[in-house]
């Protein structure tokens, strides 16, 4: 996978807040003035559209591809040709307009390689993935880790911590978080 911005994901099992963080994360880095892209890996089926709207009884109808557009934004949904299989990391980064964002921010795709933040609570009961995971780069946390061993920890609760890291992380020529 090669994309000519940073990218980083953000990786948890549910109900860990990776949501809630990346939309603080996303706020904070907006209004520094960067242009942040998102893409979420669902793990489940999803429409953007409605049942009984022209676009969706078209694309029922067997339209591979659907753009919907109108003055505010446009989105374009595609068939999946090959159904039950995840999506590529790299095919759906390729998808974004890159000379239009400073970085992705990636939802998901934990299996993928290419630096990851782990969103890590205790009280969840599961272990953390970092030690199974060498690309995950830091953990953000408002738990303890063991002494050793484990990638730099991030407060969970503060965004722009979390923002500043990423930053110095793209900006490092020997990281691995530039390029995803």
């Amino acid at each position: 996978m090669r994309v000519d911005l940073p990218v980083f994901g953000f990786v948890a099992p549910s109900g860990s807040g990776k949501t809630t963080l990346l939309r603080r994360l996303v706020a904070v880095l907006h209004e520094r003035g960067l242009r942040v892209g998102y893409l979420k890996h669902a793990h489940h089926t999803f429409d953007l559209d409605v049942p009984g709207k022209d676009s969706f009884e078209i694309r029922a109808a067997g339209a591979s591809q659907t753009l919907l557009a109108s003055r505010e934004r446009w989105a374009l949904q595609v068939e999946n040709r090959f159904r039950g299989f995840d999506p590529d990391l790299g095919a759906m980064l390729s998808r974004f307009e890159s000379d239009t964002l400073d970085l992705i921010l990636v939802e998901g795709f934990k299996h993928a390689h290419y630096p990851k933040i782990e969103i890590y609570r205790a009280a969840l009961g599961q272990a953390p993935l970092y030690p199974g995971d060498g690309d995950i780069i830091a953990v953000a946390t408002p738990d303890r880790l063991p002494a050793d061993g484990h990638p730099p920890i991030l407060p969970l609760d503060d965004a722009d911590t979390i923002a500043d890291f990423l930053l110095n992380a793209a900006r490092r020529p020997d990281s691995e978080a530039p390029a995803g």
